[in-house]
């Protein structure tokens, strides 16, 4: 217990909640005491040497002294890898059973005793000893992962499974990069250090020095001059991962490469590596784990939330707040404080008399309602007694004699639904009418680690809790980082069943590999100050390059007061990101606009026009990250990763091909360095032309941050008559450019029109064409005054 926990532990006594969740946590103390099985000796084992092969479709199996190794490259170019006789499936992130095997790859003598998968765009060696080296098709070595080491129980129980802790450890490039592992407050390059693999709460507003957070994946994407790729370790047991970064030219001159180590208390060791450009490896990352949920359109624009609003009358003040200022607004969020006793699927009848009454009055102002959804369940209520009759045993998380596992949440003592049986996630998802008859258009799932307060220990259910795990029978050391995930599968498979002809809006605070095809995430409890605005940006930048598109952070911070200008800033960035949305919690201050002066207020119109005016070019991007993998949200060398100076840069970031965002992240600033990748840039405020690569520096008064559009992009903007029109920014004389534009569909399913437009230089004028080669009329043109440099050097940069 560090310090923090045992002030926190010493004042809940105090209380009557603190004294419950006392007694709780001994209860799962005591329940893992009794239910998990003793580690005691164990004993150490690699795979020893290479005795024999066996050919397989798109590979084969190694068999080695002491373990077997099957390697497979799909169709596609992805690699499986899996020891001990561990296959693809069952797997909580992949659809389906993955990739057919590459017909064309077969398993053929290497160098040195070893074997190797020749295929199209990968090749894989492993040595007799069990080294597996992922190699580009000129043999330069992606990826090196050593023999692993198991440890097992030195005298395994008769008639249990054995569970093998297991070491994984690997090598990169020199001057590689690693991003991603999930949700990284201090990210989203992750510098040398232990990243732990447990969904946690992190008690409290978090800063880029915490770690682990609610979402954590065994996900890596690592970039080098060599190429890039995505790792996989399919695997959701609690574990780290250890990173060190390599150095080129270190000790004597030779190269000291990168390192990386996976350790896992269980479950198997298999792994998938997808390598090429970045774009396509989240294009197999996408084919792998499912595509990204696209949201409903209006969920693109602005939205308000608040732990607090407390009445109706409240949520109609601040509606007609945003109204009376023409600030556009596309939804208002309610916290647990809309329930009835904080019990999930209840209203407060009292303090919101006609819900239904509510969101319509606010439908027909545009304004959506969205309601939370906790997994805990008030033990005793008519959810719980629905509950208790499903199936043979009722849809509750149960220990290892039988007994319903309680925790304590906000309603009290709750038992928690176990989402990884079907037949629970069936009745989850029904109970959604409920909110949809009340009027919600929206959700997002919380306190989905899942969350047991606690006053010491893990604020979670007992390991040794039992779980479904779709019928193959666990606990929750396997079941616990892939709950959130079967809880939004539950969600949105419940609301396309009721409302098949719309898009389900859905996002969650905690999740898994895959959790892109239920919907996003969102920052969580982020705190409010400068550390938090930058964490902010870290957060979406890692999800995105997990293959989670949709994200974003609390504007202002969950807790505490913001000062205008750091509300503004965050707001600033807030409006380039995909999920666009206020929060805080009931102690803190208000995140208003006008709450800040009528100075902030005036610029945060500008901000929220601004939003509006590119909410077109969102959905583009939405539809891209669906058909792609692609996130909205991308790093400055997505184009480049073998730009070094671009994969050091964290304060910058594209926004779709076409434009790129520096956000002020700084108190004070009101000017910023910015690197700029290859090609001509122009400042969206001023027109100012600027040449890449290289830094330039660029105004950021308090009231803009600096956006700069790429040279002959085309992207769909908002007309001032509600329409959808074309802005295009001038190529470089001599080059042409381009861009696509994909109309929202409608508000289901239907599968949306891609739009291609080529723009070029026809003499003195550039011309924007459609796919036939037709002039576009009534296209903005910008982008025609004169170039600047770019300037090596400028102080500022991160």
């Amino acid at each position: 217990m560090n310090g923090r926990d045992l002030v926190r532990a010493v004042m809940d006594v105090g209380t009557e909640r603190g004294r419950r969740a006392w007694r709780s946590a001994w209860r799962h103390r005591r329940a893992d005491a009794l239910g998990l099985p003793r580690r005691g000796a164990e004993r150490a084992r690699v795979p020893g040497l290479l005795t024999g092969t066996e050919p397989r479709p798109g590979g084969g199996v190694l068999r080695f002294a002491r373990s077997e190794l099957l390697v497979r490259v799909t169709v596609g170019g992805a690699v499986f890898w899996s020891w001990d006789g561990a296959g693809p499936t069952p797997s909580y992130a992949l659809v389906g059973g993955g990739p057919e095997p590459d017909p064309r790859a077969a398993l053929e003598p290497d160098t040195g005793g070893g074997w190797r998968v020749v295929s199209e765009r990968v090749t894989v060696a492993v040595s007799r000893h069990g080294a597996i080296e992922v190699r580009t098709p000129g043999g330069t070595v992606l990826r090196r992962e050593l023999p692993p080491r198991w440890w097992e129980p030195a005298e395994p129980v008769a008639g249990a499974p054995v569970e093998a802790r297991w070491l994984q450890r690997s090598e990169v490039a020199a001057d590689a990069r690693f991003f991603g592992l999930g949700g990284r407050a201090g990210g989203p390059r992750l510098r040398d250090g232990v990243y732990r693999l447990w969904n946690t709460d992190p008690k409290g507003g978090f800063g880029p020095g915490d770690d682990p957070l609610y979402i954590t994946m065994p996900v890596q994407m690592v970039v080098a001059d060599a190429g890039t790729h995505l790792v996989f370790h399919d695997n959701s047991w609690d574990g780290r991962v250890v990173l060190r970064e390599g150095e080129e030219g270190a000790g004597s001159g030779a190269d000291r490469p990168g390192t990386g180590e996976v350790r896992m208390e269980g479950g198997p060791l298999r792994c998938w590596v997808l390598v090429g450009t970045p774009a396509r490896v989240l294009q197999g990352w996408s084919g792998l784990t499912g595509a990204a949920a696209v949201p409903p359109e209006w969920a693109l624009g602005y939205q308000h939330a608040r732990w607090g609003f407390g009445s109706a009358q409240e949520v109609r003040r601040v509606v007609s707040g945003y109204t009376a200022r023409g600030l556009p607004l596309s939804a208002v969020h309610l916290d647990i404080d809309h329930y009835d006793e904080h019990r999930v699927f209840t209203v407060d009848e009292e303090r919101f008399p006609d819900l239904p009454g509510l969101a319509r009055e606010l439908a027909d102002q545009g304004v959506r309602l969205v309601s939370i959804v906790d997994p805990a369940v008030k033990a005793g209520d008519a959810v719980h007694a629905s509950g208790l009759a499903v199936g043979a045993g009722g849809a509750f998380v149960r220990d290892a004699l039988g007994r319903e596992v309680r925790g304590e949440v906000w309603p009290g003592e709750c038992a928690y639904p176990d989402f990884t049986d079907p037949a629970v996630r069936t009745w989850w998802g029904g109970l959604y009418a409920e909110r949809l008859e009340q009027g919600f258009a929206g959700f997002w799932h919380d306190m989905n680690e899942p969350v047991s307060f606690a006053p010491f220990g893990d604020m979670t259910l007992p390991r040794s809790a039992r779980h479904a795990l779709e019928g193959a029978g666990g606990d929750h050391r396997a079941a616990h980082n892939v709950y959130a995930l079967a809880m939004a599968r539950a969600g949105w498979e419940g609301l396309v069943r009721l409302r098949p002809a719309e898009r389900p809006f859905l996002f969650s605070r905690s999740g898994w590999a895959g959790m892109q095809r239920y919907g996003g995430t969102w920052s969580g409890d982020v705190e409010t100050g400068w550390e938090g605005l930058r964490a902010s940006l870290a957060l979406v930048l890692g999800l995105g390059l997990c293959g989670v598109p949709y994200s974003g952070p609390d504007v202002g911070g969950f807790g505490g007061s913001p000062s205008p200008e750091l509300y503004l800033r965050w707001l600033q960035l807030g409006s380039y990101l995909p999920l666009f949305r206020t929060h805080s919690a009931i102690w803190a201050g208000r995140r208003e606009p006008w709450e800040f002066g009528p100075e902030v207020a005036e610029r945060a119109r500008e901000v929220l026009a601004e939003r509006e005016r590119l909410r077109p070019y969102f959905l583009t991007l939405a539809q891209l990250a669906r058909r792609t993998g692609a996130p909205y949200v991308r790093p400055l060398w997505w184009g480049a990763p073998e730009d070094r100076a671009l994969r050091d840069c964290e304060d910058a970031f594209l926004l779709g091909d076409a434009l790129l965002v520096a956000p002020v992240l700084e108190c004070g600033a009101d000017r910023r360095a910015v690197r700029l990748p290859r090609g001509r840039w122009y400042d969206t405020a001023t027109g100012a032309a600027h040449e890449g690569p290289g830094q330039v520096l660029l105004d950021a008064p308090q009231g803009r941050i600096p956006v700069l559009a790429r040279a002959g992009a085309v992207l769909p903007v908002r007309s001032p008559g509600g329409g959808v029109a074309l802005e295009a920014w001038a190529p470089a004389r001599g080059r042409a450019g381009g861009g696509v534009v994909i109309p929202d569909p409608g508000p289901g399913f239907e599968v949306a029109e891609v739009e291609r437009y080529a723009v070029r230089w026809a003499g003195d004028a550039v011309v924007v064409e459609n796919e036939a080669g037709e002039p576009v009329e009534g296209v903005e043109v910008r982008g025609l005054g004169p170039v600047a440099g770019a300037v090596e050097g400028v102080p500022g940069l991160v």
